[in-house]
């Protein structure tokens, strides 16, 4: 209805049977005043039942025609997912790598001691020629680094499938006895056509050296050694797992190597040499420094190692 303002007064109408004289009802506005305070509550009354009714849970009302509120926007729900910077959920959901491909190669092989010889032969790795594996090193205490590198590239490897990757490792469980030699982990990757490769190791410095440092192939073209094709891949796998590794487990980058970088690239290497797809190595932290030694032989610290691991890798590979 119209609203002409509050100085608005309607004229009166005349009195029925008196033309001329003006109405003057003396008891028609209680009466109206009261019909209209009456039919005002039970409108309320109404409205109130209705309104009621719409709400969930009995929140807050709205007054009709309001627009909805963001909060019960279907998209609000969705965009307040937590996204990482390339705009995708964070930690991405399961089946997020199907069709990927990731060979991870666990450092020596707990067999190696029973293999001197085998392991001592030398191969070809392009830039020289290099024994074809070692047994690698240990804490104080005795625990191998074969034994940690075999146990870190389990958990990454649970991790990885988790998001629907394809998951290879170059030796597991005894198998085979001793090595493989870095030629032929480099070749599994090559043969795999992995998407991402990784060489889990920690290392053997002097007490006092600690930190994690990643190893990048240096552009090698040298013999059957020509890492050109995948160095810029190779350094960009790197920089991520060296960007969320400490994140996740507070180790710190090397304080020996890579000047607190946490990235240093070799040419001497035959598993980056040789390889023909993205891939680093690891050394997750130094088994000799007892600092760094109370983290390696924590089960709970090596979970952190490969969830920082598998976050750089799946990083990777979401934008290859």
């Amino acid at each position: 209805m119209s609203y002409a303002g509050p100085g608005f007064e309607p004229p009166r109408p005349d009195h029925p049977g008196r033309p001329g004289r003006p109405w003057r009802a003396r008891r028609w506005p209680a009466v109206v005043a009261a019909a209209l305070v009456c039919g005002g509550l039970l409108g309320w009354l109404g409205y109130e039942a209705v309104g009621a009714s719409g709400d969930a849970g009995g929140g807050s009302r709205r007054a009709a025609g309001a627009a909805p509120s963001s909060s019960s926007s279907p998209s609000s729900t969705s965009s307040s997912a937590p996204s990482g910077d390339d705009g995708k959920p964070a930690g991405g959901a399961p089946g997020s790598l199907r069709g990927k491909v990731v060979v991870i190669d666990p450092g020596h092989n707990p067999g190696n001691f029973r293999h001197t010889s085998e392991i001592d032969r030398k191969v070809n790795i392009g830039t020289n020629w290099k024994e074809c594996d070692t047994t690698g090193t240990s804490t104080d205490s005795g625990y191998a680094e074969a034994r940690f590198t075999l146990d870190v590239a389990h958990r990454l490897r649970t991790l990885l499938e988790r998001q629907g990757a394809t998951v290879k490792l170059t030796h597991d469980d005894g198998s085979p006895g001793w090595g493989p030699c870095v030629d032929e982990r480099a070749r599994i990757g090559n043969t795999a056509h992995a998407d991402a490769a990784i060489s889990i190791h920690a290392d053997g410095s002097a007490a006092g050296n600690r930190g994690f440092h990643v190893i990048l192939p240096a552009a090698v073209h040298d013999g059957a050694a020509d890492t050109r094709p995948i160095a810029a891949a190779s350094h960009d796998l790197g920089e991520r797992v060296a960007g969320t590794f400490p994140r996740a487990t507070g180790e710190p980058p090397s304080n020996y190597l890579g000047d607190g970088t946490g990235l240093v690239t070799r040419k001497d290497l035959g598993g980056l040499n040789l390889s023909t797809v993205p891939k680093v190595f690891i050394e997750c932290g130094n088994m000799r420094d007892r600092t760094d030694a109370s983290l390696l032989t924590s089960g709970a610290w090596r979970q952190k190692a490969a969830e920082g691991m598998s976050e750089g890798i799946v990083s990777f590979l979401r934008q290859s």
